[in-house]
């Protein structure tokens, strides 16, 4: 499954968010929804992402789109 979240997080880099966001609603898994929930922050539509992020157990973050990036490629 990392080398999924990895491919994913690879598209995202290329700026190829929508074909990272088909392929993350493939996913499940607490690290799926968090990209999920970044991908819906990146368009700014705060209130899809922090569903996302509820469900990975997490609140919305408060970072940077550069720092989550970073902390996304450390989990997966």
């Amino acid at each position: 499954m990392a080398d999924e979240h990895k491919r994913v997080l690879d598209l995202i880099k290329q700026n190829q968010w929508e074909d990272a966001h088909i392929s993350v609603q493939k996913m499940s898994g607490p690290l799926a929804s968090e990209i999920h929930g970044y991908l819906h922050r990146i368009e700014g539509d705060f209130g899809n992402a922090g569903y996302w992020y509820s469900r990975a157990g997490m609140e919305l973050p408060s970072n940077t789109l550069d720092e989550e990036f970073s902390r996304l490629l450390e989990k997966a």
